[in-house]
């Protein structure tokens, strides 16, 4: 199966957001999904357009889970900044889009 069947197919299987079914509003996480596949199939534009922080949460899951098996210097001070900055970029991306919904 090639990749892009793949993401095409994985795509159908997406979780709706359930804050948004429920209050009709995003949440931070809100688009995550969709810009992990984006992200995949390599329109990185697009994957920055839909979730902002898909350029550092990446970093940081792939940083966390090497960390499992080879130690690196300094993987305590990486992972929480890159944490920070990706909570910081979740923060300011939700704030932004809260205050700028056009309907």
């Amino acid at each position: 199966m090639q990749l892009a069947t793949f993401l095409l197919t994985l795509e159908d299987y997406m979780l709706p957001c359930l804050n948004k079914k429920l209050f009709g509003i995003d949440c931070p996480g809100c688009g995550l999904q969709r810009s992990i596949v984006l992200f995949f199939k390599g329109d990185f534009s697009a994957a920055f357009d839909m979730y902002p922080a898909i350029f550092t949460l990446i970093p940081l899951v792939m940083f966390a889970f090497a960390s499992q098996f080879i130690r690196f210097r300094f993987d305590t001070h990486i992972k929480m900044a890159l944490g920070i900055l990706s909570g910081s970029i979740i923060i300011v991306n939700y704030i932004f889009k809260m205050t700028h919904l056009t309907h």
